[in-house]
């Protein structure tokens, strides 16, 4: 499996619109070879280098197998969970200084979605019903 986005390169910035502070669009994202099997993708989007530790800014589960991509600022076809900023969307790059990294992590899940979880339990429901995970991260610099 493999994730990607055409609004920033592997390793590379994520575009202003996508910034908190500024539009606060969600990046298009993409994917291809989804395992045989699949019921359902999740997504996670973190940054562990946020001062407070782990920084979670976008998790969605419930995204059915056959979609392939999610458009920049387009609603997510699945259930957004509150992330860090206390919103069920994306909260997109805000680092108080430096460059900070977002790792863009989709799961390919056993389950139609994940019943009962929260921000707090999201990662370790997706590692458990994974099949198999794949990630792209893009970096944000504040000047």
């Amino acid at each position: 499996m493999r994730i990607w986005s055409d609004d920033f390169s592997e390793g590379q910035p994520i575009p202003e619109k996508c910034a908190y502070r500024n539009e606060n669009l969600s990046p298009h994202l993409a994917w291809e070879d989804v395992p045989d099997g699949t019921k359902s993708l999740a997504l996670i989007c973190n940054d562990p280098d946020a001062p407070v530790g782990d920084w979670i800014h976008w998790l969605v589960h419930g995204i059915p197998a056959g979609v392939k991509e999610m458009t920049s600022g387009g609603r997510p076809p699945g259930v957004q969970v509150k992330n860090d900023f206390g919103v069920s969307d994306w909260g997109g790059p805000a680092p108080p200084f430096g460059t900070h990294r977002y790792f863009f992590t989709l799961y390919a899940l056993s389950v139609p979605a994940l019943e009962n979880v929260e921000k707090n339990s999201f990662q370790e429901m997706c590692e458990k019903h994974k099949i198999e995970s794949a990630q792209t991260i893009g970096t944000y610099t504040k000047e």
